[in-house]
Parts: C-alpha cells; sequence; structure tokens
C-alpha cells in the first residue's frame, strides 16, 4: 500500500517542462512543475532523489550545448574537448508512429525477420509479440521454472545470429520476491511460433546477490546481452550497490561479477581469449572491471567495436568505448558526486590505468538502450548512435567522428516518456520503448508504455 500511495504522489508532482521560446527549444511543451530545476536554480536546489519524474528542457540552439542546466559535479572539466556537452545539430525532421500502447514496463525489444516484434516485460516478466498487423500477443507459454522465487522479471533479448535456422533467443533474467530482485541470470530458448520450448540457464552471476527490499534500493542489475561475430555473449552486470548508500568497491574485484562486462560461449561457459582466464582469484568470464549500472550495450557494425552506457550517480552518466582488460574506473573515478551531494571517494576524474569514457552528461540523463545508425532511410543519421535516456526523457542521437562526439539533438521530448530501448531495422526506421508514466521496480498501475516506429516525415 505504501509502494502504491508514493507511486500515486509521485505521478501527481510529474507535471510538465516549462516552455522556452521556439526558436531555443524542441517542440512546445507546457508549464514547470516546482520540482524542476531551470538554469536559474541553484545546484542545491535540486532534491536528491532519483524518482521524482522531472522532464529537463533542453534547448536547441545549433552549435551550443542542449542542456542549459549546471553541472552536479560543479569542479569537473571534461579530459578533451569533445567529451561532453556536444553542440546541437538538426538533422531530418521524422514522425512517430505508435504500434502499440498496451505494454506494461517493457524493458527490451528484438525485431523478428518475418516482421513481428519480441518484447520483454520486465515484472511480472513476460515476453510478447507484436504482429505486422498491430496485435499484442498474450505472455508467451513455456516462460517457467527459470528461478525459485515466486516470479521472474525479464531484461534483455537478443536473437542469435542464426535465428533464421535454429530460431535461438538469448534473455537475461531475474528472481523476484518479496519486492527483492535477485541477480541477473542469461538463458537461452527457442522460439517455436508462439511460445517458447528447449529454456536452459546458461549462466548465474556471482555472487547471488539480492538488492533490498526498501523504496529506493537500487537494482543496478545490468542485462543488456551483445553477440560478437564469433557467437560469444558480453553481457554487462550491474554493481548491485544500494541507493544512498556509501559506493562499494565490488567493481574493482575480481572476484565476483557484479560491475563488470562478462563474455561467455553460447553454452554460458567462459569464452576462450578472456583476459583473466588463469589469474589466480579471478573469475574467468570477466572482460572488463569498473562498471557501475550499465544498461546500453552494442556492437558498431562499420568497427566492430563494443560501446556501453552506464548510469552514474549525481552526474557523470557514461559512454564507453569497451576493451579486453580495461578498467573503466568506478568508483575511483567518476564525473558525478554521490546523492548526498558529497565527492565519490577521492573526488578524483581521471587515474593512471582507468580508462575515460568517450563521452559523459552531467546532469544525467539515466542512459538505457543503445544503438547504432547505419541505415539508409535517414541518411542524415548515419554514424550516428542512439542512446535511450529514463530520467532524461529523450532518444538522444549522437553524431560520432571516428570514436568523438561531434554532435548532440535530443528527440522524442515531447512525449515526457522514459525511453528504455532502441533498436534499428533492417528497414532504417527506428523502434523505441517508452515509459509514458513512472514506473517501479514492481507496479500494479494499468499499462501505459508504448513501442514506437520512427520513420522521415
Amino acid at each position: 500500500m505504501r509502494w502504491h500511495l508514493i507511486h500515486a504522489l509521485l505521478i501527481c508532482l510529474a507535471g510538465s517542462p516549462t516552455i522556452l521560446a521556439a526558436q531555443t527549444v524542441a517542440p512546445a511543451q507546457a508549464a514547470t512543475p516546482p520540482a524542476v530545476q531551470t538554469e536559474a536554480q541553484p545546484t542545491a536546489a535540486r532534491p536528491p532523489s532519483r524518482f521524482a519524474p522531472r522532464f529537463p528542457v533542453y534547448a536547441s540552439v545549433e552549435g551550443q550545448p542542449i542542456d542549459p542546466r549546471p553541472p552536479d559535479k560543479s569542479d569537473d572539466k571534461p579530459l578533451f574537448p569533445e567529451q561532453t556537452r556536444a553542440p546541437y545539430h538538426a538533422t531530418a525532421p521524422y514522425k512517430v508512429t505508435a504500434l502499440t500502447s498496451t505494454l506494461h514496463a517493457p524493458w527490451a525489444l528484438a525485431l523478428l525477420p518475418d516482421g513481428r516484434i519480441l518484447v520483454t516485460e520486465r515484472l511480472p516478466g513476460a515476453f510478447r509479440i507484436l504482429d505486422k498487423q498491430g496485435v499484442l500477443s498474450e505472455p508467451l507459454p513455456g516462460f517457467t521454472g527459470l528461478s525459485s522465487d515466486p516470479e521472474t522479471g525479464l531484461l534483455d533479448v537478443v536473437l542469435d545470429p542464426h535465428f533464421a535456422a535454429n530460431h535461438r533467443i538469448f534473455f537475461t533474467f531475474f528472481g523476484y520476491s518479496n519486492r527483492t530482485m535477485g541477480n541477473t541470470n542469461v538463458a537461452r530458448a527457442r522460439l517455436d511460433g508462439d511460445a517458447l520450448a528447449e529454456v536452459k540457464v546458461i549462466f548465474h552471476a556471482t555472487p547471488a546477490l539480492p538488492n533490498g527490499p526498501d523504496l529506493g534500493a537500487g537494482a543496478k542489475s545490468g542485462g543488456r546481452i551483445a553477440i560478437d561475430r564469433d557467437g560469444n555473449l558480453f553481457v554487462v552486470i550491474g554493481d548491485r550497490d544500494d541507493a544512498g548508500a556509501t559506493p562499494w568497491d565490488v567493481a574493482q574485484k575480481l572476484d565476483t561479477d557484479l560491475g563488470k562486462v562478462i563474455r561467455i560461449t553460447p553454452e554460458g561457459t567462459p569464452a576462450p581469449g578472456n583476459p583473466f582466464i588463469g589469474t589466480p582469484g579471478a573469475l574467468p568470464e570477466i572482460w572488463a572491471i569498473g562498471q557501475r549500472s550499465q544498461e546500453g550495450l552494442a556492437f558498431d557494425p562499420a568497427t566492430h567495436r563494443l560501446w556501453e552506457t552506464e548510469h552514474g550517480p549525481r552526474g557523470g552518466d557514461e559512454l564507453n568505448i569497451i576493451e579486453k582488460g580495461k578498467n573503466y574506473g568506478w568508483p575511483v573515478i567518476t564525473h558525478g558526486i554521490d546523492y548526498s551531494g558529497e565527492p565519490v571517494g577521492a573526488g578524483i576524474t581521471a587515474k593512471d590505468g582507468m580508462e575515460q569514457p568517450v563521452y559523459y552528461w552531467d546532469p544525467v540523463i539515466a542512459p538505457s538502450g543503445l544503438a547504432f545508425y547505419q541505415g539508409n532511410l535517414f541518411p542524415e543519421w548515419k554514424n550516428s548512435v542512439f542512446v535511450g535516456g529514463l530520467r532524461g526523457s529523450l532518444l538522444d542521437r549522437l553524431t560520432l567522428s571516428g570514436d568523438k562526439v561531434v554532435a548532440e539533438e535530443p528527440l522524442l521530448t515531447d512525449l515526457h516518456a522514459r525511453i528504455r530501448d532502441v533498436r534499428v531495422g533492417p528497414d532504417g526506421a527506428v523502434y523505441v520503448l517508452a515509459d509514458m508514466g513512472f514506473q517501479g521496480v514492481r507496479d500494479d498501475t494499468p499499462p501505459t508504455s508504448k513501442l514506437l516506429k520512427l520513420t522521415p516525415k
């Protein structure tokens, strides 16, 4: 009952963002609620809660950064010119089509070769299929027995590279009991028409650490999957620390999967060539360390390099290129501060032997899904990467030049939605999962989320 009352209060307080002059802001928006910080408000006025909905107001002045707010980490300086606050650049007009508006807490989508779309819903965990006529299926049968917990929650889903022949999918999931999430696990299954078959768990993250049951306890589960050209699975595992707690250092330890990128075979075993195989005390599945709460993972199809997005605390959301054996620094270095307003650790942003993000956001956008654009439907979007923003309520389009971000364009800001996942279809259209209302780990409100398709206007 307490959760539902809090949820209802947050929705009532959410409001809408401020209207700025038409020449400086993307699509027209409504009045600012008191909780929304504008550039005129001091940083200290921003409430520390991660759960209160806010809709940032993005500027659209050519050549200027899109976010006019001051950074949370007031003493922060980028280490190279393109590392943060890229200039705004408008490109192609687009139209948005809602393919379905009856999803509940969707987390990921996969585009099937026959034109249907497979979607995961987080809790209660379900797979659903949207057919080409726009009809959304009931939860697919066969999804049982994965966990000893009363319920199972779903995260990411990806198709086997040979899906056309074997109909195999890989997905991540967690057990759920008494408002408590279990750790992240990996499974595979065969999609047999409108049902799952041959479901098998192939990997359990170590240790099997649940989050706390209190409202505001951090899940930080990770869960995104990317498959390389050899068929191995890269999976991100979050560091699982609780919101508001002093950050812990598990991401720096090699005897745990927490705060890591792992690399496993389709059977769930450590993939050959992993950097810590044979290192005493190290888990052999680890590929890279020092991450916090990663929710985006994708290969650039042009370069085959692996990119990742992860949440910072207050400030310091990151876009990274993930390389074998590298240390990405959390919680030793960060471009953010703790939720209390205090520095994280020593408050440093760089250290020898630790990697810098290609790009970071401060204030945060809470980056989620990640997808590269190499399609022909939007020629102006070539060499872009899309990043979904949960807290930022946007689909952020970043223009890349090599491994540098040279321009930024906020899309879908008029929806006031949490953008959870983004994929590029073989037709060149962009497919987006959008939460239209506040939804927590478990939420019994009616479905409010949409699957959107972006095409040229």
